[in-house]
């Protein structure tokens, strides 16, 4: 599943695309995807607007000028890809841990924009979804109601995260993955963020100190911010991104490195994985307490 540096990543390159121009036919090839389609979706949305693109969490917001929100999930699989003039000249925002789709089978929905672009979003298992709701309560959408702090936002900081962890009883990790606490975060940077800030994801939640929690916060937010700018500088140096190579990868500390030397200066220890909550956890237990 995309995590938030990934669908920052993506707002990032589409967004030169999108904001400012009419939609003014929009292709909608199938009746669902995760879920049905909001009634006379195309219809409503034709004609308007983009006037911003937005991100909660791992949504994408498009604001039309009639005061909608098209709120977009890529799931799984789902991935945008842009293009302009003859058919096949095309870009994908945004570089992916796991490989995105290409095959025109699997295009479901085109939105053909007054400035000559196609916005077309792909999805072979079709985890996706595209909703809309008004902007007016967005916060109470169904999607969007009860997520937490934003991970990179002004608020977010080590006496924030100590408050909300206070007492809880859960694993450190499964605090950390839940959404009505932080929004946005997932298994990857999770386990980036817990190795860089030396917490064991095991520990747990309500164990943080004030110490440890500013630790915490402070990774989360670097570790983060890296990934965000290497995906967008991966989207200006490729523009022709097949999204093969995830962005981030090679800069992973701990995630997907099982049996590898910690990377810690000094350490003698060696990242081990271990499931957890059907997930898995990488981390090192000489160093993460």
């Amino acid at each position: 599943m995309p995590e938030l540096p990934e669908v920052e990543t993506v707002r990032n390159g589409l967004a030169p695309a999108m904001e400012g121009a009419v939609i003014d036919r929009l292709e909608q090839r199938r009746p669902d995807l995760r879920f049905p389609f909001p009634d006379r979706f195309a219809e409503r949305v034709t004609g308007r607007r983009i006037e911003g693109l937005g991100r909660r969490a791992k949504y994408l917001l498009a604001d039309l000028d009639d005061g909608a929100v098209i709120i977009m999930h890529l799931g799984m699989s789902g991935s945008f890809r842009i293009e302009e003039g003859r058919a096949g000249d095309s870009e994908t925002p945004g570089d992916f841990h796991h490989p995105r789709g290409k095959a025109l089978a699997h295009d479901h929905v085109v939105f053909h924009l007054s400035n000559g672009k196609r916005v077309i979003y792909n999805d072979p298992r079709r985890f996706g979804f595209m909703d809309l709701a008004p902007r007016a309560g967005l916060t109470k959408a169904r999607h969007l109601a009860g997520l937490g702090i934003e991970p990179v936002g002004n608020e977010f900081d080590g006496k924030l995260l100590h408050g909300l962890f206070e007492a809880k009883k859960a694993p450190l990790k499964a605090a950390l993955l839940d959404q009505s606490l932080v929004a946005g975060l997932g298994n990857i940077y999770v386990c980036e963020a817990l190795h860089m800030s030396g917490l064991s994801p095991e520990r747990s939640a309500g164990s943080l100190t004030a110490k440890a929690a500013d630790r915490l916060a402070t990774a989360i937010r670097d570790v983060l911010g890296a990934a965000i700018a290497a995906g967008g500088s991966s989207l200006r140096d490729h523009r022709q991104a097949n999204g093969e190579l995830g962005y981030f990868q090679h800069s992973f500390r701990v995630y997907d490195r099982e049996g590898e030397p910690c990377p810690n200066l000094g350490c003698s220890g060696v990242i081990e994985r271990k499931v957890q909550s059907g997930r898995s956890s990488f981390y090192c237990a000489t160093c993460q307490k």
